[in-house]
């Protein structure tokens, strides 16, 4: 590590994963790697592998060969119980579809982290416990105390998607992974929820990795990659 750099939080080496036998794969990946606090947008046409490529990093798919290390635990040996549990732990999910619990509130959906992870409950408790974490959590990302009660199926796409970045946020993870979170947004939607985000990660330390087709919300970011620059050329095929 070169002297006053952050540290690697995730490395990947030799990396590759392919959805069955024999198929060309659809990851390959000789070297990657992000350090802690990192703001990295990545990039790429749909069926690049980007959404294969945050599975590997959450350990939801193992791959084949070669090294996933995060946080400097290596994924590609532990067990799925592992996995599941250092996912729970150490990283914060927004999905595309936000996948929210539909009949759970706001705040409800924003503490499934807490109860998922031991860890992130006690970290949250440090900030005056969970509830209190959640709350400040959502009034920082412009969620209003009337809207924490209400079901998450009588909340708007704007306010779904914000829910979804607390319950990413709450309990500190060090990772967080943004799997085109905006793209059911307008441009300016976008750009608030954008600026919001990046100042909640900054808070709270943690890395964020964010995937989107839309390169206009690059400049934002401390750093961009083309997925394309990172795979090997007979690896550009993603299943539907």
């Amino acid at each position: 590590m070169v002297s006053g750099m952050p540290p690697a939080i995730v490395e990947l080496t030799e990396t590759l994963y392919r959805w069955s036998p024999g198929e060309t794969p659809c990851l390959d990946i000789p070297a990657f790697a992000m350090r802690a606090g990192e703001r990295l947008f990545l990039y790429g046409p749909s069926g690049s592998g980007k959404s294969t490529l945050l599975g590997v990093l959450g350990g939801v798919l193992v791959p084949e060969r070669g090294s996933v290390r995060v946080l400097g635990n290596e994924l590609r040996g532990a067990s799925a119980p592992a996995r599941d549990r250092f996912r729970a732990d150490h990283v914060g999910l927004i999905f595309q579809q936000f996948n929210l619990i539909p009949y759970l509130s706001a705040l409800e959906n924003v503490l499934l982290a807490c109860r998922f992870s031991r860890r992130r409950e006690e970290r949250a408790a440090g900030e005056g416990g969970a509830r209190a974490a959640a709350a400040r959590l959502m009034h920082h990302l412009d969620l209003e105390p009337a809207l924490h009660s209400r079901l998450a199926t009588r909340l708007s796409v704007g306010q779904q998607q914000r829910v979804a970045a607390a319950r990413a946020l709450i309990g500190r993870p060090e990772l967080v992974i943004a799997d085109e979170p905006t793209s059911a947004l307008d441009a300016e939607r976008q750009a608030i929820f954008l600026e919001l985000l990046l100042r909640e990660c900054t808070q709270a330390g943690s890395a964020l990795l964010f995937v989107s087709h839309d390169r206009r919300l690059a400049r934002a970011f401390d750093r961009e990659t083309d997925i394309s620059s990172i795979t090997r050329s007979n690896a550009y095929r993603e299943a539907a």
